[in-house]
């Protein structure tokens, strides 16, 4: 009688994740209230790792150029959102990434503060891709992030945290899979491009970008969006964006598994097996066949071979 040798056996590790949606305003203890609301209805849920959307204190206030939006900015260990939900984290038991608005000396950054279920920060994240354009204007708050792409061990899993404009490029994805992240998660605040600019919903687009990542890692991947009409602090009659929400949870594959209206507050949903999808990794051999020896043109901007 044959017996399965005991490096076949796989010991199942399910883990459960949430994406929140959520609409934000300018009252910020407000919004931290509906956040814990939210967060609570998904670890009621089961959910063990529970992601809300970028910047979620505010109203994207990048939609104009305005410094007096500086003020908002402090450290992380002043943050309020940071210090709320490392408590929240310790009560439920839960993994909380925060994003939120890092001021460091004299400049600025756009970060996350990953939170373990025992309430420690394990570090933070600043975002490396800072967009500008119509209604983004990133550039004018936030510094490229210096800490690099990372991966956090956690303790329901390893994961990979990016930031909304780092989800459309997939070095984001590649180099947090490469660290070992099972999850991959982009709290996102994306909608339509503002006026004068033409009608543009990219929301199609937004989801099948990191749907290819997904697949392309083989690797679960959630994202986080807000909802609602934003408006200038400045222009309130004429700039404004709308949030499109479709909040969504990808499995391995790229398929879609859970999806939020274009509008309103929602809880997402999805337990995925960290071993049988490390299993799934293993069988496919992406990583295996990787060739970083022809890939030196990735690390130039014009796309040209480094001189040697």
């Amino acid at each position: 009688m044959s017996t399965e040798p005991e490096h076949f056996r796989r010991n199942p590790r399910q883990v459960t994740v949430a994406a929140i949606q959520m609409s934000c305003d300018w009252d910020a203890a407000g919004n931290i209230a509906k956040a814990h609301k939210l967060v609570r209805e998904a670890a009621a849920r089961g959910a063990q790792v529970i992601l809300l959307p970028e910047l979620f204190e505010a109203p994207y206030f990048c939609i104009e150029q305005d410094n007096r939006h500086l003020n908002l900015a402090c450290s992380v260990d002043e943050n309020r959102a940071v210090r709320y939900f490392s408590d929240v984290a310790r009560e439920l038991g839960v993994v909380l990434p925060i994003s939120f608005f890092e001021r460091a000396g004299p400049v600025f950054f756009n970060s996350i503060a990953i939170i373990d279920a025992d309430g420690r920060n394990l570090g933070v994240y600043r975002k490396s891709h800072i967009p500008n354009g119509p209604g983004y204007q990133e550039k004018t708050y936030f510094s490229p992030g210096d800490t690099g792409f990372k991966a956090w061990n956690t303790r329901f899993g390893r994961i990979g945290v990016g930031i909304c404009w780092d989800q459309w490029f997939p070095e984001t994805a590649r180099s947090m899979a490469l660290l070992g992240a099972e999850l991959l998660f982009f709290p996102t605040a994306i909608g339509s491009e503002p006026p004068p600019a033409l009608p543009v919903n990219s929301r199609d687009h937004w989801q099948r970008t990191q749907q290819g990542h997904a697949a392309a890692n083989l690797t679960p991947l959630i994202a986080s969006n807000r909802y609602g009409v934003e408006r200038s602090f400045q222009d309130p009659e004429g700039l404004f964006i709308r949030f499109y929400g479709s909040s969504f949870i990808a499995d391995p594959t790229g398929a879609k598994v859970a999806e939020a209206a274009e509008e309103g507050d929602a809880v997402l949903t999805a337990t995925f097996d960290l071993e049988a999808l490390a299993q799934l990794r293993n069988n496919w051999f992406v990583f295996r066949d990787r060739r970083p020896d022809l890939y030196g043109n990735l690390v130039s901007l014009d796309g040209r071979v480094p001189a040697r």
